[in-house]
């Protein structure tokens, strides 16, 4: 393993994964420490799956100076609903400034030089609110819920073929119960205060963003109700091509488009923020958090991509100004738009449901291990899996599958097959689902990525860093930043607030350090576990019976009630004399 420089760092919620590690360079240098010369400070208000963080950076050196997070519980009223309290996420989001800003000033560290903030966010989680009086009508709905699974069928029952990819031309994306669109039809539908708050035009929705910058602009009292083009493009109500709410998409849905916020650029200066500790302070960078991550890792040129190492795994490709739509299961997004002149860039993305979410299931369910940080040592114990391949399911499949009846399997074992081989198959999988998402993106792009930034707390397992090198067959370079969407969040802020250093169409913010893993397995025997990974998926398709829904086989029932009723009583007659015929025979 080497160092080098590189445009490099981590993603900053989410489940910590692996031994944890010292922000030192194979050569046993240090990072540089945060400069003791006062700003001018970025603020990051980052809030992702589990966690909620606000991190300062200092704007003339490119590093943290301060950071807190709290963890936000997740509610699951029924399985696969997922939710939080729009309320703990406020909260949370005011202790964390509060803390950050004691801390400083025992630093002796000026608030008041904090010049501009960031937002960056968990993706297509959904929130609805009373415009009159800023009260959420219902919980916060997370991106990996999966209780609009039915709706799809609803949806793509409309379409040509029943074809979850009808709309994709359109905003990119296929029909999932991943994206936001669903989430909002279900509230209209089964929430009463939401039916009645848009009846009363006093309904707004909102990916966190959106809820975030209209509580922190005055709320109720004029709050500015925007969302970035980033986020905007996980909708499913967003035309990629113009990056305007689309008409038919809308329709397709059954959404009011008076209930959507306004989409600016992800590098502008918003508004100011009109409460709290941060008052006075602009608002001039918003990202979800993948495209934080992507920008964080400097990925500012068509060809580069990162993948996040979380409780999913999230892999971006910047494709530059150019649209390329997926035939090969991933999606087209938006990767980034630095200002409101400025072109709009955009990726294709795969993601993976499972990742350090397996380690988490071997500790909690299995009783494997005690601490998911435990599992590069055990992992470590044996030389590899003893042909065991572990296809975590759990919900479905992401990209570039997209099957929601697969699920979890565990095959190749032997009596000779302990639990290190399985926690090490778990480490496999996620490096095989990447590479699954790879040669997609070959596929689709036409040429082959040589190289991978990495990032995300699981990427601090050094082993599960080294098997992906080797699976994937490229370098691995993995940041030794700690809060990468954070910095990508910090980026887009500073470009907009015009601070020379972090101007990013130009010279660009400078980089920083990263580890590099080279692969050390040949062509031959990388192909060969794989081709025995695909065997092992193939074995996961169809376990779960999906449930067709009414809507699916409403036109079978138009059919035969179109069928006059003479003719059913006809067949059954012959039907019943054949039987007796045969019978008497």
């Amino acid at each position: 393993m080497t160092t080098e420089g590189g445009a490099q760092n981590e993603e900053g919620s989410g489940d910590e994964i692996g031994h944890k590690r010292d922000c030192q360079n194979s050569t046993g240098s240090t990072m540089p420490s945060a400069p003791s010369q006062p700003g001018p400070f970025i603020g990051v208000i980052d809030v992702g799956t589990r966690t909620v963080r606000f991190v300062i950076f200092n704007a003339k050196h490119v590093t943290e100076v301060q950071s807190h997070q709290i963890d936000i519980e997740q509610l699951t009223p029924q399985e696969g609903w997922v939710e939080q309290d729009p309320k703990e996420i406020q909260s949370a989001i005011k202790d964390c400034v509060g803390e950050v800003l004691r801390k400083m000033a025992g630093r002796g560290l000026d608030a008041s030089s904090i010049v501009t903030v960031g937002i960056c966010n968990s993706r297509e989680t959904t929130l609805v609110w009373d415009s009159k009086t800023g009260d959420s009508l219902y919980n916060a709905i997370l991106w990996s819920d999966i209780r609009t699974n039915e709706m799809v069928d609803q949806i793509t029952a409309k379409f040509p073929d029943n074809d979850k990819n009808h709309l994709r031309p359109i905003c990119g994306l296929p029909v999932s119960s991943y994206f936001s669109a669903l989430k909002i039809r279900w509230l209209m539908e089964n929430v009463p205060g939401v039916r009645k708050a848009m009846r009363k035009r006093r309904c707004m929705f909102g990916t966190i963003d959106t809820w975030l910058v209209w509580n922190f602009t005055g709320g109720k009292n004029g709050g500015l109700y925007i969302t970035d083009v980033t986020n905007a493009s996980r909708t499913m109500l967003m035309n990629i091509e113009t990056t305007n709410w689309d008409v038919t998409l809308c329709r397709y849905f059954d959404i009011p488009m008076d209930i959507l916020p306004e989409i600016r650029s992800s590098s502008e200066i918003y508004g100011t923020i009109k409460l709290g500790a941060l008052a006075g302070i602009p608002i001039s960078g918003i990202l979800g958090n993948q495209q934080a991550a992507l920008v964080g890792q400097n990925c500012l040129k068509q060809g580069q991509a990162k993948n996040t190492y979380r409780s999913g795994c999230f892999l971006l490709c910047n494709t530059g100004t150019q649209r390329v739509f997926s035939s090969h299961g991933l999606v087209t997004t938006v990767a980034y738009q630095l200002g409101p002149n400025s072109p709009v860039v955009y990726a294709l993305e795969g993601s993976v449901a499972v990742a350090g979410l397996a380690i988490k299931w071997l500790r909690d369910n299995m009783s494997m291990m005690k601490d998911v940080h435990e599992s590069e040592h055990l992992a470590q114990k044996v030389l590899n899996t003893g042909d065991v391949y572990f296809v975590p399911a759990f919900s479905g499949l992401y990209a570039p599958y997209w099957r929601k009846d697969a699920r979890g399997i565990i095959c190749g074992m032997t009596a000779f097959t302990t639990k290190d081989h399985i926690i090490r198959a778990s480490l496999e999988s996620v490096c095989f689902q990447t590479r699954d998402i790879l040669e997609a993106m070959f596929k689709d792009c036409g040429f082959p990525l040589t190289k991978l930034y990495t990032d995300g707390k699981m990427s601090v397992n050094s082993l599960l860093m080294q098997l992906q090198a080797d699976i994937a067959g490229i370098p691995v370079f993995r940041s030794m930043v700690p809060d990468i969407t954070a910095l990508g969040a910090a980026k887009a802020a500073g470009n907009a607030a015009g601070i020379g250093l972090w101007q990013l169409e130009g010279a660009g913010v400078e980089t920083v350090l990263t580890d590099t893993f080279l692969p050390t397995t040949t062509l031959e025997e990388r192909d060969a576990r794989y081709k025995k990974w695909k065997m092992a998926v193939q074995r996961s398709l169809g376990w779960a019976s999906i449930k067709m829904s009414p809507q699916m086989t409403d036109e079978r029932y138009r059919i035969l009630a179109s069928i006059p009723a003479s003719w059913f009583l006809m067949s059954s007659f012959m039907l019943l004399s054949i039987s007796i015929y045969l019978n008497s025979r």
